[in-house]
């Protein structure tokens, strides 16, 4: 397949401008520099005197989605440090990300960081970002998908191989029957989570679909499925918020199911702590964010790249349960697990 994002099919390395101030339709933005380095919690360690450059990071975040104040807070700390103007928006649907994403490209950003959650619907603005040279990574979702979109780079966490770890947990914890909640349908990331734990998991499992943005809808959904069946004995959430919904959902159905989640998030790890979750898959959101600007920094100044083009930067999985959340727990205090 044609990739025009590809280093190596760059004539030479685009010439480092100063971009002036960027307004993307429907976006927040935070800016690189001292604004940023504030937001970033102090976290970056000197500041770059290279050109100022403009990056634009286009998320699937929902409405209330705490993760992802994760990940842009690693964007942040990377702008800061790099002198880079960072541009962050979300949105949900495929077709609004897509958008965003053209607003981006229309206003000819240094380069340009994105989730995948929905490829197929992301497809052909991808290429005309790589057409128009502007250089895009992948984080977060898409691991199976950015190369064939043509992305430079990707980082994040194989789903798959998460939600596969995931299963051998459940049988090593001696769980019979789990119920896998699914937040967004549609979502390539969350299916391949709980493809990879009915793979492993060597009880019984079935998907339980709710509306990710919807949370009293989501408790609601839960309780009334613990209240159904009551042999399930584990509820698998994809997300840290939607875990803590999960507590009050198994106590108010009067149920025994234990609950385990992927992600992690400050108030996650106090639960861990409590014995009211059991265990988190952790993919590092902070990192993911980190990288990707730093990438196409590290790209544009240097003419780095990580992977090859071949091989995604993987930012997890990593359990976290009583034997380590203690370590982990002052990092998530931070924003930084």
């Amino acid at each position: 397949m044609h990739r025009s994002s590809h280093p190596r099919r760059f004539a030479s390395l685009v010439t480092v401008t100063t971009v002036t101030a960027l307004a993307l339709a429907g976006c927040s933005s935070s800016s690189g520099g001292k604004q940023a380095e504030q937001s970033a919690g102090g976290l970056s360690a000197g500041k770059a005197t290279t050109p100022r450059l403009t990056v634009a990071m286009i998320t699937h975040q929902g409405p209330g989605d705490t993760f992802w104040d994760i990940v842009r807070k690693g964007a942040e700390a990377a702008a800061a440090k790099d002198n880079i103007r960072l541009v962050y928006s979300g949105d949900p649907s495929a077709a609004n990300q897509a958008n965003l994403v053209q607003n981006a490209i229309d206003q000819k950003v240094d380069g340009i960081a994105i989730t995948l959650a929905k490829p197929e619907a992301m497809k052909d603005v991808v290429h005309k970002a790589t057409a128009a040279g502007i250089p895009v990574v992948g984080l977060n979702s898409g691991v199976s998908e950015w190369k064939k979109l043509g992305l430079m780079e990707f980082f994040g966490q194989d789903e798959t191989v998460a939600g596969e770890a995931f299963g051998k947990k459940l049988n090593e914890v001696g769980a019979k029957k789990a119920v896998c909640v699914i937040t967004e349908q549609g979502n390539i990331g969350l299916t391949k989570r709980c493809d990879g734990v009915k793979k492993t998991f060597q009880g019984k499992t079935e998907n339980l679909y709710v509306n990710g943005t919807d949370m009293p809808a989501v408790k609601a959904t839960i309780t009334a499925k613990l209240q159904q069946d009551r042999s399930i004995d584990y509820v698998v959430s994809l997300g840290a918020s939607y875990a803590l919904t999960a507590v009050q959902s198994v106590s108010e159905a009067g149920s025994k199911a234990k609950i385990a989640t992927f992600d992690l998030n400050k108030d996650l790890t106090g639960a861990i702590s409590e014995g009211a979750i059991q265990f988190a898959v952790d993919q590092q959101p902070y990192l993911q964010g980190y990288l990707a600007i730093d990438s196409l920094w590290l790209y544009k100044n240097n003419g780095n790249y990580m992977g090859g083009g071949e091989q995604a930067i993987l930012t997890g999985p990593a359990f976290v349960d009583k034997s380590n959340v203690d370590q982990i727990a002052q990092f998530a205090a931070r924003g930084t697990r």
